[in-house]
């Protein structure tokens, strides 16, 4: 018997819909004892879209957050792919054994990324890249670790630099530096983004190679850990 196309269109009406969207409830914690991060950038994006990539030349704009905790560029380059962005969920800093907390709705986008520099380093940031969101609603955990940007020598000299092509360290912000180092290294051979050594430093607050303070800003990976809820969207 042919059912009156009137009926299945009522009946396709009131059928349950699934969304493509995903709503994440994310918590960054750091782990280590004396590093702090800079603000975060948190991303849901494509498979084409990728703030780093292990083994492959960081971008100016992975550059500029690596070296100098600016994430204005790599906002820019997710948002004209297309991303959702969400910038600075701490307000500022993330200090040690501190936390932050956001809920972004990544909507159609597949995957997740986050960065953040670490200081006190030349150009060490924290980073996932392309997590793949689940579609099963749950709580996930990720172990983030530390990488080298591979585009400045990590020479462990606190002076403020901090813009692409300028050395040193912007700044200690536990202000538990030393000073008048003259330095750790000029040259990395590594020039590609790669799992960063860790700060080496000394323990000479007044002059040695390094400013940082082997008792406080050596790390071991992972740096921080997120915790990724991604909320039940069924309608």
């Amino acid at each position: 018997m042919k059912i009156p196309k009137i009926i299945l269109a009522a009946s396709l009406a009131v059928a349950p819909v699934l969304t493509n969207a995903q709503q994440l409830d994310i918590t960054i914690t750091n782990l280590t004892q004396g590093i702090y991060f800079t603000p975060f950038i948190v991303a849901g994006h494509d498979a084409n879209t990728r703030i780093f990539q292990v083994g492959q030349a960081a971008s100016t704009e992975l550059q500029a957050l690596a070296e100098g905790g600016d994430i204005s560029g790599v906002s820019a380059m997710l948002t004209g792919a297309g991303a959702v962005v969400s910038e600075n969920p701490a307000g500022g800093l993330l200090a040690p054994a501190g936390s932050t907390s956001l809920t972004i709705d990544t909507g159609t986008q597949e995957y997740l990324s986050l960065s953040s520099m670490l200081l006190p380093t030349n150009d060490a940031f924290a980073g996932i890249d392309s997590w793949k969101i689940p579609s099963t609603p749950g709580v996930y955990w990720i172990n983030v670790n530390a990488y080298d940007a591979g585009t400045e020598a990590n020479d462990e000299i606190v002076n403020g630099g901090g813009m692409p092509g300028v050395p040193g360290i912007p700044a200690a912000p536990g202000m538990d530096a030393g000073t008048n180092a003259t330095g750790v290294t000029t040259t990395e051979t590594n020039q590609t983004v790669h799992i960063h050594r860790g700060n080496l430093g000394d323990d000479d607050l007044t002059g040695g190679k390094s400013d940082v303070d082997n008792r406080v800003h050596r790390w071991l990976n992972p740096v921080i850990r997120v915790r990724v809820e991604v909320l039940d969207q069924t309608l």
